[in-house]
């Protein structure tokens, strides 16, 4: 068989030109769409692995803050709570303290108020225990009770000592301002002669008199020279003896108050 060489040559030819077209036109092209799209997608990846990144530290950031933010949470959170408890331990300690004051002050009051109507009582029964006694004393005098007191304030002023004697001695003693004797009863006039004679013989002068009659003094004869009052009466007795009462009440009513203090709790 025979070969036809320039068949063969040509189709070589047109082989050759065809894979030409074909590399020119299609197969580059596609080539290089391929290129594109495969630099397109590595693009792609990386950019779609950056952002993964980018996200997974955004991630952790957030994470962190996260649990900053909890732990700062928590910390605030137990500070408030201990500040609350703080709070009302304080507040619990100053109502403790405020009512254990104020019992202590209304127990302090309950105790003065105690106290003041005991020394009330006190003083009312002693006032009236006194006025009674003053009252019968003053009914029971009688004339002979009269002149004994009054030999008993001449014993008196004959006692006294120069020390007043010599107090009353500077005291000018006039008919327009006399000395002055009073007495409950009205004196008879051998007791103003006897008053008067040991006047002028206790004090060495013609001392001037007024006698007036108080029946305040329950018994007992008052002398007042300017201002010195020398006095014998059953009155004075009861004062001496009303006021050694009151002492008595009162320490016996601090006594009480102190034992009071002691057992209240």
């Amino acid at each position: 068989m025979l070969v036809d060489w320039f068949t063969v040559a040509a189709q070589t030819v047109n082989f050759l030109i065809l894979v030409w077209l074909l590399k020119r036109f299609l197969y580059k092209p596609i080539l290089d769409a391929i290129d594109k799209r495969e630099q397109r997608i590595a693009d792609e990846l990386a950019d779609a692995d950056a952002k993964k990144r980018e996200a997974k530290q955004e991630r952790d950031e957030f994470t962190k803050k996260n649990e900053a933010f909890d732990q700062h949470r928590n910390e605030l959170l137990t500070k408030a709570t201990e500040d609350v408890k703080a709070q009302r331990q304080r507040m619990l300690d100053e109502a403790r303290s405020d009512t254990d004051a104020l019992r202590t002050k209304r127990q302090e009051s309950l105790k003065r108020e105690l106290t003041s109507l005991q020394a009330e009582i006190n003083r009312r029964t002693q006032a009236e225990v006194f006025a009674i006694a003053r009252h019968a004393l003053s009914d029971l005098a009688d004339a002979d009770l009269e002149g004994r007191i009054c030999d008993v304030f001449l014993a008196r002023l004959e006692s006294l000592d120069d020390g007043v004697k010599h107090k009353v001695a500077e005291i000018q003693v006039s008919h327009s301002d006399p000395a002055i004797v009073r007495s409950a009863l009205e004196l008879t006039a051998q007791q103003h002669d006897a008053i008067q004679r040991k006047l002028n013989e206790v004090f060495s002068t013609e001392m001037p008199v007024r006698f007036d009659t108080d029946a305040e003094l329950a018994s007992g004869i008052e002398l007042t020279i300017g201002g010195q009052r020398i006095a014998w009466s059953i009155r004075d007795y009861l004062d001496t003896l009303q006021k050694r009462v009151g002492e008595l009440l009162d320490d016996d009513s601090a006594q009480t108050a102190d034992v009071q203090a002691g057992i209240a709790p």
